[in-house]
């Protein structure tokens, strides 16, 4: 679902995070090799080698900067994950709390090493609406977060 072009005023919300540092791992070597080849067409043509590296870098900076966009949070509405740097890469999904199935972390040994989780938000109705994040940081703390405060709106019957 997206939550774009809403009229409705979320309060309480909680920041759950952000991508872990595991997720810049595949563009950091991404960002070497592209480096490395930018220097050997330095070394071959200075003037082609200087727009390789200047196109490299900025290449390099968006990796890095849209992986750091990421973001999930809470509030009174439902769980909602924010990313994209560029105007058509920028939105916003989510799942109300009226929809949420639950949420849960998928673990492994390379999880658990460095707190670094897979989320799945799932949607009571469809496939299509759920909420999947990779890389998660501290991503376990933040589903208890939303099991928490899911089982909560329910204890209270508040979910229409």
């Amino acid at each position: 679902m997206d939550q774009e072009n809403t009229n409705i005023t979320a309060t309480n919300v909680v920041e759950l995070g952000g991508k872990s540092w595991t997720a810049y791992f595949w563009s950091g070597i991404f960002a070497i090799v592209l480096l490395l080849l930018s220097v050997a067409f330095l070394g071959a043509n200075i003037f082609g080698g200087l727009i390789v590296l200047s196109v490299s870098l900025l290449i390099i900076a968006l990796r890095f900067y849209s992986i750091k966009s990421h973001r999930l949070y809470m509030d009174d509405i439902g769980v909602w994950r924010s990313s994209g740097i560029l105007p058509w890469t920028k939105g916003t999904s989510g799942v109300k709390w009226r929809d949420l199935d639950e949420a849960v972390f998928f673990k492994s040994m390379f999880s658990w090493m460095f707190k670094s989780y897979s989320i799945r938000i799932g949607h009571r109705f469809t496939k299509d609406s759920e909420v999947f994040l990779d890389h998660w940081d501290r991503g376990d703390k933040a589903v208890m977060a939303i099991n928490a405060r899911h089982q909560e709106l329910v204890r209270a019957n508040a979910l229409h």
